[in-house]
């Protein structure tokens, strides 16, 4: 009978053992219970669950807006995103040892698109050059300590509601990616018109429980062999169905983003036509100073927290917090992470920032920069394999994220839930994740609450000072647009 060792318990993690050699000794891998072997499954396994940004980004990025044109082809941002997102995600490794990646925020690249791009002829060199000066702003506020501050500001009753709330948003991402769960119901719907249809489901069902399955009886690398065996499942599939894209009207059981197939030449040369294509005055040129203001207000805010989450959520999920919630190194992750802003507008690919999916790879069994080394290293090699990446589609990657949705919110019990003031505000940030689709909401309607929970019982001496700038600094985020009207602006 083959029996299979489970990765240590919390505890386990925790005993002291002598490191086993200069790699060991670097990374501290023995000290925080892993393997080497645990930390390449964990950068593999976070890789495989964000290479779809490889394709999403250059959609994004690539379509001409306002009669304004891209800085790339889509394989020449492709081939930048890879390159960007691969060196920032080594430096967090190197610079902070902390089991987490990044790459061109979904959220901000849409922004730069839809929003920015065509503002009074704003091209995406203008677009990129605000990312640039928002990320100098967000540098120069870790340098001098301010960011860090409001990070330990928070209450760690909050903190954990945000790592729950985190759980339950990607859990939803999961489960939308992979067209189980679709809008047009009231207002979602399972699956198309009330059921589950289409091969490409029966691939995400396949690969949750194969995860699952492996996962309760506590076989390493659980879900990292879902993912390969269900791409696998998934490219034997298209070889014989041949179901192509998903298209909402003619082919609304198709697979989500990318076909599992395989055309050609699984090696191509990479084109890194979009670096340096950031222009850092055009924008002042083009929109003025107020709204220059404003926007990059916008985008810093969005970076700011949404990066305090997710090292929060991770650091929980691999039991790398101190008592107080904080994770080490607080200052070098928030440092790499304010590069990643400057590295990604000046490589005309849009904001870098951390990525929630690295939770997965933590789930795997990661807890040092040693994965982020090895996600990093597949990013860069992705420029040259970009066929072979592509071929992962969201069915098959998206498992792991429901999976890790849920052991993120098992530490919901690690919130006061009988005390209303800490109760309600964690309440608040854990639902407004997932219903607002943004973890910047969801933290900041925490924040907002807690302040007026905390007045609400006369404990206003108990509120940290930088709670109130950050809750203020929400209200305004949460108010933009009327104040953009007052002001006559965007």
């Amino acid at each position: 009978m083959t029996t299979h060792t489970p990765i240590p318990t919390t505890s386990e993690q925790k005993k002291p053992t002598a490191p086993r050699g200069a790699l060991d000794r670097f990374f501290h891998i023995t000290e925080r219970g892993s393997t080497v072997a645990r930390e390449v499954r964990g950068g593999l396994v976070t890789f495989f669950t964000m290479a779809y940004i490889l394709v999403l980004n250059p959609l994004v990025l690539s379509t001409p807006h306002e009669g304004i044109a891209p800085l790339g082809t889509s394989e020449q941002i492709a081939a930048g995103t890879a390159f960007v997102a691969g060196v920032i995600t080594i430096l967090m490794g190197l610079v902070a040892n902390y089991p987490m990646a990044l790459a061109a925020g979904l959220g901000i690249n849409a922004m730069i698109a839809y929003t920015l791009v065509g503002m009074n002829g704003m091209t995406y060199a203008d677009a990129m050059g605000l990312v640039v000066i928002e990320g100098v702003i967000i540098l120069v506020l870790v340098l001098t300590g301010f960011r860090e501050a409001v990070f330990k500001a928070v209450p760690a009753d909050i903190k954990t509601a945000i790592s729950v709330g985190i759980g339950l948003f990607i859990a939803l991402i999961g489960l939308v990616d992979a067209k189980v769960v679709r809008a047009g119901g009231t207002p979602l719907e399972l699956g198309l018109g009330g059921s589950l249809q289409g091969w490409p489901v029966l691939v995400f069902l396949f690969g949750l429980f194969l995860i699952l399955v492996l996962h309760v009886r506590k076989v390493r690398g659980s879900i990292l062999i879902g993912i390969v065996a269900s791409t696998v499942l998934a490219a034997v599939i298209e070889g014989f169905a041949h179901l192509g894209a998903f298209d909402a009207e003619s082919n609304p059981t198709g697979w989500s983003l990318s076909i599992p197939s395989l055309e050609g030449s699984p090696i191509e040369l990479p084109s890194l036509a979009t670096l340096g294509h950031f222009s850092l005055l055009g924008s002042l040129e083009k929109v003025g100073v107020v709204s220059v203001v404003l926007l990059v207000f916008s985008l810093m805010l969005a970076d700011f927290f949404d990066t305090m989450g997710t090292m929060v959520a991770i650091g929980a999920e691999g039991d790398l917090l101190d008592e107080d919630g904080n994770p080490p190194r607080t200052r070098e992750i928030l440092v790499v992470d304010s590069l990643g802003a400057i590295a990604g507008g000046a490589g005309g690919v849009s904001s870098n920032t951390s990525y929630i999916e690295s939770a997965a790879g933590v789930g795997e069994g990661a807890r040092t920069g040693l994965a982020s080394i090895v996600t990093g290293v597949l990013f860069l090699a992705s420029m040259f394999i970009a066929p072979v990446v592509s071929m992962v589609p969201y069915e098959a990657a998206t498992p792991a994220l429901v999976v890790v949705g849920f052991l993120m919110m098992t530490q919901v019990t690690d919130i006061d839930w009988k005390t209303p003031e800490i109760a309600l505000p964690a309440f608040i940030t854990i639902i407004m994740m997932p219903f607002s689709y943004s973890i910047t909401n969801g933290i900041g309607a925490g924040f907002v609450s807690y302040l007026v929970v905390q007045l609400a019982r006369g404990k206003v001496k108990q509120i940290h000072p930088l709670m109130w700038v950050a809750s203020v600094l929400f209200v305004v985020y949460f108010t933009l647009e009327p104040i953009k009207a007052i002001l006559g602006v965007g």
